[in-house]
């Protein structure tokens, strides 16, 4: 017995399938009803449509997967040092905007910060000083080097009239490489 779905224009056979399920969406209605053995199909190729439907197998996932691990273990690296490489640059960036405020400091007041005084003196005036203009910085804190810690200031300084200094990623004096301290006086 053949039934017509007006709405979806489909046509099914009384044993329940979709005439598109059983692969004879293009053969004539009639001849289902004439031959309802071809109305049934091939089981093997109804199978076959559902499984390419499926999506992507797992060795499929797993090549995607190791492509993408690859790409990483490749591209990280320079990543990474490129962002170290940034983070010096920004350091000593900061570490000369410091040292136009101290010399603005210095050209007011005729001498640089002490070491008690710090660099707060270039935002904050330390006592009652007269001749202090301030603050030296456009902004109204202090820095931090890139590594969150606050730069060194000594004065007078062991390389001239002040030392600046940041200890780098490590945070402790000294070091090479990646490590080393940036400096006002190199």
């Amino acid at each position: 017995m053949l039934m017509r779905d007006t709405f979806e224009k489909r046509t099914t056979v009384d044993c329940g399938l979709w005439i598109s399920d059983c692969g004879l969406e293009n053969e004539n209605p009639q001849s289902a009803i004439d031959n309802p053995q071809s109305a049934i199909g091939n089981p093997q190729s109804a199978i076959r449509n559902r499984q390419s439907e499926r999506g992507f197998s797992l060795i499929e996932l797993i090549v995607v997967l190791v492509i993408l691990g690859l790409l990483a273990a490749v591209v990280a690296p320079r990543v990474f040092q490129k962002l170290a490489t940034g983070k010096m640059e920004i350091a000593k960036i900061q570490i000369k905007e410091l040292e136009g405020g101290l010399e603005l400091f210095s050209f007011d007041m005729g001498r640089y910060p002490t070491s008690g005084e710090g660099l707060e003196a270039l935002i904050r005036n330390p006592g009652n000083l007269e001749a202090w203009r301030g603050p030296y910085l456009k902004k109204s804190e202090l820095p931090k080097d890139p590594w969150g810690k606050p730069y060194v200031y000594r004065s007078p300084g062991q390389h001239g009239d002040y030392d600046l200094l940041s200890f780098g990623p490590d945070g402790s004096e000294g070091g090479e490489g990646e490590n080393a301290d940036l400096t006002s006086w190199k």
